[in-house]
């Protein structure tokens, strides 16, 4: 029974997953997913009392999905800079290996940015993923900052500013019709250009003699 309920969510999600990215988040409707799904609303509700949570775990399981176990491998990074480093690098590479080769995730980011200046769409697709990488980098760095590894700022800001930094070269793919895949020698050169200069910015500075 367990297999076939976790079938059945899952057969809502990618038909929720084609419409949202047909007719837009706010052109989709319950009933249209249902109908596409091939079941009823009432079942439907069953499992998503709302379109802001189906959509939430359309965005889970197709864009921000890999953020989790890479979110969760980042918390436990060794307290030390080179530790520090070479955590960074792999949530970078996992990170950029989704934005580089999966098509159900670009077109899901591609929705987004179509839709956020109509609705809340963005900000759902905020806090079912990015949000928490976004607070556990924070934290990392936080940890980083007391050790005197990196130089003393806010947080949330330099978290960001590394996420802004891994995803430079990569975000054009946004924009591009059919952007051909990354290798993943790509992909390791793009987080090595982006973790160097991250370090070049947050490395402590020598206090000037006297």
């Amino acid at each position: 029974m367990k297999v076939r309920t976790e079938a059945r969510r899952q057969a809502i999600v990618e038909a929720a997953d084609a419409l949202f990215q047909e007719a837009g988040y706010e052109g989709a409707t319950m009933s249209e997913v249902a109908k596409r799904w091939g079941g009823s609303k009432v079942t439907l509700y069953g499992y998503f009392p709302s379109k802001e949570a189906l959509f939430m775990a359309v965005v889970e399981s197709c864009a921000t999905g890999h953020l989790a176990d890479a979110t969760r491998e980042l918390s436990t990074a060794p307290t030390s800079l080179a530790g520090l480093e070479a955590a960074l690098e792999h949530f970078g590479e996992r990170m950029l290996g989704v934005m580089g080769n999966d098509k159900s995730a670009l077109a899901v980011y591609r929705m987004v940015v179509a839709e956020s200046g109509r609705s809340d769409v963005g900000q759902l697709f905020y806090d079912a993923g990015p949000r928490t990488s976004v607070e556990t980098l924070a934290a990392v760095l936080a940890g980083a900052m007391e050790r005197g590894d990196i130089r003393r700022a806010d947080p949330q800001v330099t978290a960001q500013q590394f996420l802004a930094l891994l995803t430079a070269e990569a975000d054009v793919r946004l924009y591009q019709r059919n952007p051909p895949p990354l290798s993943q020698q790509e992909i390791h050169a793009m987080v090595k250009r982006a973790t160097e200069m991250f370090f070049a910015g947050a490395t402590p500075r020598p206090t000037p003699a006297g």
